[in-house]
């Protein structure tokens, strides 16, 4: 079962690599600018693979678990808008932060 874990890790890891490129494409001009800007496509590909990725560790993981597990991607979503994009991190959003992450790993541990 390690091995599902291990390829539920990659796919957060993934999904979250296509949504910080998705974010970075977003500083186009209009819509159709930002579709083909480089890094919206990478984005969109990466995303596409930590589906693929997540569809594998489900063969092994109950979805009940895993889908919960994912919201560890909400930490790092927050931490990467407030170092990468300088997105404002206040004290409301880091007790909302802690409140998630003990859920993810009362969820894990189950």
């Amino acid at each position: 079962m390690t091995f599902h874990w291990l390829i539920l890790a990659a796919a957060i890891v993934t999904s979250m690599a296509g949504q910080t490129l998705l974010k970075a494409g977003a500083g186009a001009l209009d819509f159709i600018a930002q579709l083909f800007d480089p890094r919206t496509m990478v984005g969109l590909c990466l995303y596409g693979g930590a589906a693929l990725l997540y569809i594998v560790a489900l063969r092994r993981i109950p979805m009940s678990v895993a889908l919960p597990c994912t919201a560890v991607s909400y930490v790092a979503a927050a931490l990467i808008g407030h170092y990468g994009f300088a997105e404002p991190l206040g004290a409301i959003h880091i007790g909302a932060l802690v409140l998630i992450s003990a859920g993810v790993v009362l969820l894990a541990l189950a």
